[in-house]
Order: C-alpha cells, then structure tokens, then sequence
C-alpha cells in the first residue's frame, strides 16, 4: 500500500531516520497493517490485511522485529517529542507510570515470571499466572474529541522477573529501579524542563520520590497511613557540638491524624473521573518524609474521606502545590489504566507471538506506541467528532469518542484513500477492480 492521505504521511515520516531505507519499506507496511488489522497483530495476519499473502520473502518482515538494526529508545525520544506538540499553552507536562502484564507463557518466552493477574484477582481471591512485565509512561494529553484527557504511551520497557535474573546471573531490578532509569531518561530528552510523574501505591517509593526532588521533578502518588513522617529540625543552638539532627520530632501517623477530633476537615470541590465536581473532606500539611535508607525530603500530604468513611493518603514532592490540584492530578492516572485496556480490545495486545528475545522487547512497545500513534493521526487530519461517533440508543456517547471511533476513522481514511480517492467530482461513480472488491469484502467476513 504506497498511497496513504497526507496526514498519515506526516506522522509517519518523522520516525524515517530510525531505520535504514530498505528496512523502512518493510516496517511501514507492518505499522499500517497493525491499523488496519481485526484480530491477532501477528506479521501473517498483518501481511493478509495489507494484500501480501503471496508474498514469498515474507521473513524480511519478520526481520525488521528480531534482527534489523533500529532504536526503540530514539523511537521514544521522537515520539514524545511528537506528543509533547500537542499540549495546549498553559498545560503542564504530566506523566503517568504503570506497569502491565501481557500473558505469555512457552520455552522459549525467557523474561517470564509467575506474577498476580490483577483483572483476574479481587480482594478475596488471588490468581497468578505467567507473562511478561512491562513498564510503560504515558503524556497525558487533552484530545479534541473527548471530555477527558487521554494517556498517550511513548516509552515502555520489559522488567524481567526475578527467576530469570537469576538463572542468568544477573542482579534483579525492581519496579522501583526501571521507573528510576526512564525519569532520568525522560528528563534527559526534556532537557529538565519542569514535569510530573504520576503513579499509583506501587510508586510511592521514597527512592523514587528522593530521585524526582534531584531530577527537578514532581512525584505525586499514594501515601502509606503509617509512613515516617517528621517536623522541620530546629534551628541549631550556637556552639553546640555534634552533628546537626537531619529532622526534628516525629508527627503522628495520617491515619492518627484523621481521628483526631481537634483538627478540622475542609470540604473542597474536586473535579472527578468523569469530569463532574464532587465535594470531598480534605485535609493538608507539609513536612519532612524520613523513610528507612534514605535522607528526609519535604513533601505535602493530603488526607481524603470519602462519603463512607474510608481514608485515602496522597503526596506530592512539590510542597508548594495545592490539595486540590494533588486529587486531580492524581485522578489523571485513571487514563493510564483505560489505555491498557484499549490496546487489549482493539490493537491486539497480548495476541503476539514472536520468539527471538529482541522481537519480544520491540513488538509490544510498538504495539502501545501505536495507540498514540492513531491518536496523533487522528488530530492530523482534523477529523470532526461528529462526523464519525456511531452512537446508539443503548450507549449514548454525547458527542465524545472513544479509542474505537478513532481508530475506525483512521481506517476508514486509509482503505478509502487506496480504493475510492480517484473521482475528480462529488457526483461521479466510485469503480474498483473485481480483485479490489473481493479484497474488501474478504477483509469483511473474515474471523476476527
């Protein structure tokens, strides 16, 4: 498929440099046919979609996975700095973080490990299974065709289980560790303009918190009810001797503090998860954070209770910033979770089958960078929302799409560009060739 509308083009040439001219020939068709695809996003099914089922050097795209010569790294790099272009004046860089498992199990699916299964799981009842782990950042990103801000993925990474690291002789990393790296990665391509990251409980980590503070860079997450907390130090008396206290008395816990009857909870109107305003009980203080292992660092606490009385604990490595502000960005990360689930229903996540160590570490990322990739292409060709919302008595979408519309509509644009973009005048007659025409309704009735 040589012929796409120009503002796929426009997209799609920006990651030209990565790949060396013939290995790109081979790599846009394989980006096009994970659009175009229904179903498994395997090279076959992508080769079947894109018209290239009798092709017969079909292992050149294979190779382009597990044996060409290109960076997933500079891909990132290149595709925050797309994502980046799109943020209003006035809004800030706001990252989210979360990791994801993709159910692999085989001989040969080495990175694997046996870790809970949080969709299967609930609070009663644990179930475990294998795959792999990845860690993925998304910029979260406001979209012209929905009320909500959207969790665009541009940098994911494999963390390999423990059992594998040690059969392999090498030192385990912990979430915490990997999440360490892609900061000073991520602020490194931002050339330490001001961000934040936004994680849940799993990344309310005082190492990360302590890196953020020295990478210049705002943490905000889940706070522990029990977490050390500490006042301000004195000022230190004249000729006294010794070494300076890093932290003065220890506060009482947050869970302490919200049974206390003599402090007061301001009741504040929050901009909630379906963007409607919701009334919540908020209480706030600043102070040190003095975790074992670690220097004490300066963070703002903000205690919330909900209607049936349940307390939830959140932080923010910005002392400075407002209670109000912490909640709702800390509701961003919500985003980060309807993305997984997206990839899994309409791009084909976990429906891989690739072997070779390096097609592993590269096809999910590039299935997850391809979700911010139809989204970039969507706003390229400056689609109406109106225009293609399909809508029903049932589910009412009030005017605001979802990840399947977009992708339907970049569809769309792409088979009617190849088959019907050829009538100079509205009122002529579209004529496609019997081999086009069976093509399409071959696309049409095959099995998902």
């Amino acid at each position: 498929m040589t012929t796409l509308p120009l503002g796929i083009l426009s997209v799609l040439n920006e990651f030209v440099p990565l790949f060396r001219r013939r290995t790109w020939k081979y790599a846009k068709i394989l980006l096009i046919g994970g659009i175009l695809c229904i179903g498994p996003r395997t090279v076959a099914s992508v080769l079947r979609v894109m018209g290239l089922n009798q092709e017969k050097r079909f292992e050149r795209y294979h190779r382009v996975l597990n044996r060409a010569v290109w960076s997933c790294k500079n891909g990132s790099k290149i595709l925050l700095g797309l994502l980046i272009k799109l943020l209003p004046t006035g809004w800030p860089i706001i990252i989210g973080v979360d990791d994801t498992l993709e159910r692999r199990k085989g001989k040969k699916i080495k990175a694997k490990g046996s870790y809970r299964d949080p969709i299967r799981s609930s609070h009663s009842r644990t179930v475990a299974c294998y795959g792999l782990k990845w860690l993925s950042m998304m910029l979260i990103v406001p979209v012209p065709w929905s009320t909500r801000p959207w969790a665009l993925p541009f940098l994911t990474a494999l963390v390999p289980s423990k059992q594998h690291n040690e059969s392999q002789s090498k030192q385990h990393k912990t979430i915490t560790h990997w999440t360490i790296q892609m900061v000073r990665l991520v602020n490194r391509w931002l050339k330490k303009r001001p961000w934040v990251l936004i994680g849940d409980g799993h990344f309310g980590s005082a190492k990360l918190a302590i890196t953020c503070v020295n990478q210049g860079v705002t943490l905000i997450s889940r706070l522990r009810l029990d977490a050390r907390l500490f006042d301000f130090p004195k000022p230190r008396e004249p000729g006294k001797a010794g070494r300076p206290s890093p932290a003065g008395k220890r506060l009482p816990t947050l869970d302490q503090v919200a049974a206390d009857r003599r402090r007061k909870w301001a009741v504040k109107k929050v901009r909630w998860y379906t963007n409607e305003q919701r009334e919540l009980k908020i209480m706030s203080g600043v102070c040190l954070w003095y975790a074992s292992k670690c220097v004490p660092f300066t963070i703002r606490w903000v205690l919330v209770k909900n209607d049936n009385g349940k307390l939830d604990a959140f932080f923010s490595t910005n002392p400075d910033d407002d209670p109000v502000d912490i909640i709702e960005k800390y509701i961003m990360r919500w985003n980060v979770e309807v993305t997984f689930q997206e990839c899994r229903n309409h791009l084909g996540f976990e429906t891989q089958r690739q072997w070779s160590d390096k097609a592993i570490a590269r096809t999910t990322p590039v299935i997850l960078g391809l979700y911010s990739l139809v989204c970039l292409m969507a706003i390229k060709m400056k689609v109406h929302t109106k225009s293609f919302i399909i809508s029903s008595a049932w589910y009412v979408k009030n005017d605001f799409a979802t990840f399947s519309d977009i992708l339907a509509v970049v569809r769309r644009r792409i088979w009617s560009f190849r088959y019907f973009s050829r009538s100079q005048f509205e009122g002529d007659l579209v004529k496609i060739s019997n081999q086009d025409f069976n093509f399409l309704i071959n696309q049409l009735a095959r099995a998902p």
